[in-house]
Order: structure tokens, then sequence, then C-alpha cells
């Protein structure tokens, strides 16, 4: 809950710096010359990109959210089964044989949503970013659609 409400406030942050940032990009082409048009022109870009990239972010974490809730309640939730050191962090070692195991229930459905999920936890178990991104990605297209090509 905690995490949901960072994100709100967040984003309500940056709409409102993209607001501001707007009026400043009105306020250039205002000015009438070449350069300020150009420059307020400019500047009115960049929020449309930031709203784009929230959007997009923001249906990206509701998906996710509706698909860790219809794999709880099926009880196919990944268990947390990773080593921890004394302060907490996961253990390179241990992260790296849950993915092993997790890439192979993967390999062997690549069709199944839930296994590209589990597999998603795992990346980002192992801090591996991009990737956890890229096969949650795939779970949701496989939720949603069907089978995905590659």
């Amino acid at each position: 809950m905690r995490a949901k409400i960072t994100y709100f406030v967040l984003a309500a942050v940056l709409v409102v710096y993209f607001v501001l940032v707007g009026s400043r990009g009105v306020m250039l082409i205002e000015q009438g010359t070449v350069l300020t048009v150009a420059f307020g022109v400019a500047v009115l870009i960049l929020p449309f990109i930031g709203l784009w990239f929230l959007w997009h972010t923001t249906q990206f974490a509701r998906k996710a959210g509706i698909l860790a809730r219809e794999l709880e309640a099926e009880g196919g939730l990944p268990v947390d089964e990773l080593r921890r050191t004394p302060g907490g962090r996961i253990d390179r070692d241990s992260a790296d044989e849950v993915f092993a195991k997790r890439q192979a229930e993967t390999e062997d459905a690549p069709g199944d949503w839930r296994t590209w999920f589990r597999l998603a936890v795992a990346y980002h178990d192992a801090r591996d970013t991009p990737r956890a991104r890229k096969a949650m990605q795939r779970a949701i297209a496989l939720h949603d659609n069907g089978p995905v090509r590659t």
C-alpha cells in the first residue's frame, strides 16, 4: 500500500511539473521571436513525452498487479525461497539458483503467462530489471492475447 501511495504522490508531482513546464513553453511562444517560438515548441514537447511515459508505466503496473492478484487467487505466486545476507539482501547465488529453475519452467511452458510472471520475479530478484520488465510484458501479452510470437 505504501508503494501505491508513493507512486501516486510522485505521479501527481510530475503532472504539476508538466503543467508548469507547459506554461513556460506557452510563455516562450507568446514572445513571438523565431528563437523563443522554437524553444517554446521544444519545451512543450517534453511534457507530452513525460505524460506518455507516465501513462504507459501506470498501465504496465496496473496490468502486472492484475496478474499478481489472479496468480495469488490460483495459489501460483512464487514462494520466497531465497537466502538472504545478515543485512537482509538477497544472496546472489540463491537468486541464480531460483532463476535457473524459473527459466527451465518457462522453457517447458513458453505459452503460459504464469511461468513468464514467475520468471519476471526471478529476474527482478537477480537485479536484472530490463529483462524482468520484458518477461512481465510477455506475461501480460500472453494473458491478454494468448500466444505471442517471438
